[in-house]
């Protein structure tokens, strides 16, 4: 186990060998994300970039994420005018 302190400043200072270990370098990001009461220290290196490559893939014939988000909200702003006509009939 490694261990660390953090400074009257707020700052944490990652022991060497899980520096080297994960790439961690001057100026790598680093998200904490909290999970079931505990902290995850995630360095966000281009290994961990890398490691999306193909998880938002489209299937076959699915349409992009931005054409369905554009068609759901023209058909949000369809209905909205309907309900409008509606009320002024």
């Amino acid at each position: 186990m490694n261990t660390a302190y953090v400074t009257s400043k707020g700052q944490l200072v990652v022991p060497a060998r899980i520096r080297r270990r994960y790439g961690i370098k001057p100026g790598t990001r680093i998200n904490f994300v909290e999970e079931n009461g505990r902290i995850i220290f995630q360095p966000v290196t281009r290994e961990y970039i890398d490691s999306f490559c193909g998880v938002f893939k489209r299937k076959p014939g699915e349409k992009p994420v931005t054409q369905q988000l554009i068609e759901e909200h023209a058909e949000e702003v369809r209905r909205d005018e309907e309900k409008l006509a509606r009320h002024r009939g």
